[in-house]
């Protein structure tokens, strides 16, 4: 068995506990006007261009994002790491795209991680066949949970689908007792308005005696958006300022108002 990733990323610190290695699956259902990752949306091995330049030339260099991978050789991969990975309590996480769009694969290299006693970590949009959730909860430690809005509508205009399906399966996740967090983008003239955010706290509120271990902030960034012209994609977000400083410290008081343990980052 094979999966697609299009990235993996050693040394990661902000994808759960301790120093982990963090797999990015090719594919996703949804399409959010501010991904950073647009080349982990197409669940395919895409040919794209890259410009080099060198003093006044340039060069055109035509590369293939995304690799396949057997199970034995994630294990290779992570098993280089590992005296990084036990010393810091640490492990792997599977992000994307979405990793539950290559479920079989992520199960299958989730069984043989956790039978070397490694850390499993699966960072979901929660878009997925509630068949899909229920295999993957018995081999995943810690879920990361992206809540992005409450309003389906607005949810589906953004990113393309509704959030019914993926709340049901939050729902399902919160009462499966496994760790979770939760991460919040906050997203300008998206999802940063009072009415959305209270009501994302209330219903976080209303998993405070499960398993939530604590609400992460993430501040909608560009980094992602020189990407888009490259996979000839339209990019969304122009005119769209960072949400400053100042009013991430807000949200984070707003959020830690019941009691959460709130970062902003991952």
């Amino acid at each position: 068995m094979e999966g697609i990733i299009f990235n993996i990323k050693r040394y990661a610190i902000h994808d759960g506990p301790g120093i982990r290695v963090t797999f990015f699956m090719k594919g996703c259902p949804l399409s959010c006007w501010w991904c950073h990752n647009p080349e982990g949306i197409s669940p395919r091995i895409e040919k794209v261009a890259r410009i080099d330049r060198i003093g006044q030339k340039e060069f055109r260099v035509n590369e293939e994002v995304g690799k396949k991978y057997s199970v034995a050789g994630l294990l290779e991969i992570v098993d280089k790491e590992r005296v990084f990975l036990e010393e810091s309590a640490g492990g792997v996480t599977f992000s994307g795209g979405e990793p539950l769009m290559q479920s079989e694969f992520v199960i299958e290299a989730m069984k043989a991680l956790r039978s070397k006693g490694i850390h499993t970590c699966l960072d979901t949009s929660g878009q997925a066949d509630r068949a899909v959730i229920e295999n993957v909860i018995p081999h995943t430690d810690l879920f990361l949970l992206d809540i992005k809005h409450v309003d389906s509508a607005l949810h589906k205009k953004f990113t393309g689908v509704s959030n019914k399906r993926i709340f049901d399966n939050y729902d399902r996740l919160f009462s499966s007792g496994k760790d979770i967090f939760v991460r919040i983008p906050v997203i300008p003239g998206f999802n940063d308005d009072e009415t959305n955010l209270k009501a994302i706290r209330d219903y976080l509120v209303g998993k405070r005696d499960k398993n939530l271990l604590g609400i992460d902030l993430l501040s909608y960034h560009r980094i992602g958006a020189s990407k888009y012209k490259r996979f000839g994609m339209e990019f969304k977000m122009d005119g769209v300022e960072e949400p400053s400083v100042e009013r991430m410290k807000e949200l984070k008081s707003f959020f830690s108002e019941p009691g959460f343990k709130v970062k902003i980052g991952g």
